[in-house]
């Protein structure tokens, strides 16, 4: 099992210990006083796992590329040192690094951006300024400098970012480049660029050093490539001396997902493999790649020569290590929610990762074995309860986890029967596995109570015994018709064909996609690319063709009181995907609404002073949750002092990256 996965690749060059890449991620470390040393031991903790290349996030080869006014850059002698922190200690540790080289282009957020036409980008405030013809042509040498001083800074090789919508993108396509000079018009002229900086790039550095091309295999734009320029394109850059094609998927601005947790795994992998036979340099595949099986499977299959992981390489840095090892159910997997990783990027966080706190946190938070074990109850087997008592047990205390259900997984069970959530039942088989091998006692249908604990005579006591539903206090709010988010998710109600969804955070809109799904009739990744309109036989520019979603049965209200869109405190980065498909399953969206009562008739609502009755059949509950706070007030009343985390501390629409930050920071100081 894994023989493809696992097989060295022999690329002339050098050896790979295996064929998975650690993909190019923006962690914003390098931005940071001290940000390079704290990447130095981020990467090189991956590179201890046996991963056989990493490409950094992206550095900029001049100040007009930067991702912001104070990103990173590498174009002087000055800022090696920094950059030798990263690539000696990944030589340390036996690993290979490449560093990206990203000039954003019109996708900047500061007043000194450039691109090839002054065309502002739909997700960008500031507008381009056009590049001369000299620009260009300094921008071209900038990129090779930049290559040299990584190669001096101790850099294996380099990745040319030319996807994604940046700059070499943008020089690309019709969409952004509206030049009549000789670096526009024609498709020749348009891909001179690129050309260009990979050829001066591999004169200047010689045959022994990596150029990994990030190609735009697929815009997933009006006015993006077509299939024949993107093989043209390709065959110039093997030409021009790329060791190998990197994958590049969809534009930031398009508006089709293209890593987030509802897109299926492996969903691109086809237009890597339809590339395959074009080119004869390897090619890497991407996106929602994020288990060693699906990895093997794309390999096995001959999509593509090597695969990269970005995020499951946050998620857990020893994703190789463990698969040679034959532990693949201790790996931590990806659930791609980005609520900690591209969510943080996007708003100049320091990036991490949902189930693995610690990621990008190395030298923060550390999970030191103690010297003084100690007995510990953990009440609640959540998300926060059983990351503390994964850390604490792994440290060396002696854990018994309390849990009133039958199984572990807490509110993950709710969120894993969602459609395009199934990765979330990764994280109870982790935890799960976590609970074996570091012998938590773990005591299922087994309540919690005040009596016990204090029976026991524990040293410590954690309350992760999560929240309860708010409950509707209108008129009616008794009725059979109303019933709870939790009994719709967990199949105890059967749901008629109107609905009434009261709440439109983060809860309502999962429920909302729980009633509108319809098993499709082709596989999940076909229903995707038919869903959201993208074309596989890839007959017009950018991929793309008319969305054909599978309409649903149901007809659902998402009401909330509030004004504004909804689902506004849904994630930066997947808020968006989540409303344009509610929108297409034509579910109607209502705000400032007033709840009145509900009835045999339905829902009475009030909307701007408007009353009118929805007629349906349920009205499921989403307005919330309260802290269970019981037995904590019954401990505090004698006199101990137990320690609350997750829902037990603050309900607030399941926030699950709080909740288990929470859980390990306390399991790695006690």
């Amino acid at each position: 099992m894994y023989e493809h996965l696992l097989r060295p690749l022999d690329l002339g060059w050098t050896t790979l210990k295996n064929r998975v890449i650690m993909g190019s991620m923006h962690t914003n470390l390098e931005e940071i006083p001290g940000g390079f040393e704290r990447a130095a031991v981020y990467f090189a903790e991956r590179a201890r796992g046996q991963v056989g290349l990493i490409v950094t996030g992206g550095i900029a080869p001049n100040e007009q590329g930067c991702v912001s006014a104070m990103s990173a850059m590498l174009r002087s002698e000055e800022e090696l040192p920094q950059h030798r922190l990263i690539t000696d200690a990944v030589h340390q540790e036996g690993g290979k690094i490449c560093m990206q080289i990203l000039h954003t282009g019109r996708y900047g957020y500061h007043p000194k951006i450039v691109a090839p036409s002054p065309i502002q980008a739909p997700i960008n405030f500031f507008k381009p300024k056009e590049m001369e013809e000299s620009d260009i042509l300094q921008t071209i040498d900038d990129y090779v400098r930049c290559a040299e001083l990584a190669r001096e800074a101790g850099y294996d090789g380099v990745e040319i970012m030319g996807s994604e919508g940046y700059l070499i993108n943008q020089f690309i396509v019709k969409r952004t480049n509206h030049r009549t000079d000789a670096w526009g018009g024609s498709y020749e002229n348009r891909m001179h660029f690129p050309i260009e900086i990979v050829k001066r790039t591999r004169a200047a550095l010689g045959h022994d050093f990596i150029i990994i091309y990030r190609l735009s295999m697929l815009d997933l734009v009006e006015e993006g490539s077509t299939w024949e320029e993107v093989v043209t394109l390709a065959k110039a850059i093997e030409a021009a001396g790329a060791t190998m094609i990197n994958s590049g998927i969809g534009w930031h601005e398009a508006r089709i997902p293209t890593i987030a947790t509802m897109v299926p795994r492996k969903a691109y992998a086809w237009v890597t493999q339809k590339l395959k036979k074009e080119v004869t340099i390897p090619l890497i595949a991407v996106n929602r790649i994020n288990t060693p099986d699906v990895a093997e499977e794309i390999l096995a299959e001959g999509c593509a020569d090597l695969v990269s992981m970005a995020r499951p390489f946050l998620a857990d840095p020893d994703i190789i290590l463990k698969t040679m090892e034959g532990r693949v159910n201790e790996i931590n997997t990806c659930i791609a929610c980005n609520q900690a990783c591209l969510d943080h990027t996007f708003q100049m966080k320091i990036s991490s990762c949902l189930v693995n706190p610690r990621a990008c946190h190395e030298t923060e938070l550390q999970y030191i074995p103690t010297n003084h074990p100690k007995r510990i109850a953990v009440v609640g087997a959540g998300p926060a309860g059983l990351a503390f008592a994964h850390i604490a047990a792994m440290r060396g205390h002696e854990v018994t986890l309390y849990e009133a259900d039958g199984q572990l997984g807490g509110q993950f069970n709710y969120a894993k029967n969602i459609p395009g959530k199934e990765d979330y039942g990764e994280t109870i088989r982790f935890y799960t596995q976590m609970m074996k091998k570091y012998q938590v006692r773990v005591l299922l249908n087994h309540p919690a109570t005040v009596e016990e604990l204090l029976a026991t005579d524990y040293d410590a006591i954690i309350l992760a015994d999560g929240i309860e539903p708010r409950q509707l206090t209108i008129e009616g709010h008794d009725h059979p018709k109303v019933v709870s988010y939790t009994e719709v998710l967990s199949g105890t109600v059967n749901i008629g064909k109107k609905a009434a969804i009261i709440g439109a955070g983060g809860i309502g809109f999962d429920v909302a996609t729980f009633l509108t799904y319809k098993k499709p009739d082709s596989d999940a990744v076909s229903a995707f690319l038919k869903e959201w309109g993208v074309d596989k036989d890839y007959l017009e520019a950018g991929g793309l063709k008319m969305p054909e979603p599978e309409l649903p049965a149901r007809e659902i209200y998402l009401l909330k009181r509030s004004t504004g869109k909804h689902g506004a405190t849904l994630g930066k980065t997947t808020g968006w995907i989540h409303r344009s498909h509610l929108k297409a399953m034509n579910v109607h969206m209502l705000a400032e609404v007033q709840y009145l009562k509900v009835d045999d008739q339905g829902l009475h609502i009030s909307i701007k002073g408007e009353a009118k009755i929805l007629e349906v059949d349920h009205v499921i509950v989403c307005a919330g949750q309260l802290s269970s706070r019981n037995i904590y007030n019954a401990l505090i009343a004698l006199g101990k002092e137990p320690r609350l985390i997750g829902g037990a501390d603050e309900a607030k629409e399941l926030d699950a990256k709080t909740a288990i930050k929470q859980g390990c920071t306390l399991a790695a100081n006690i």
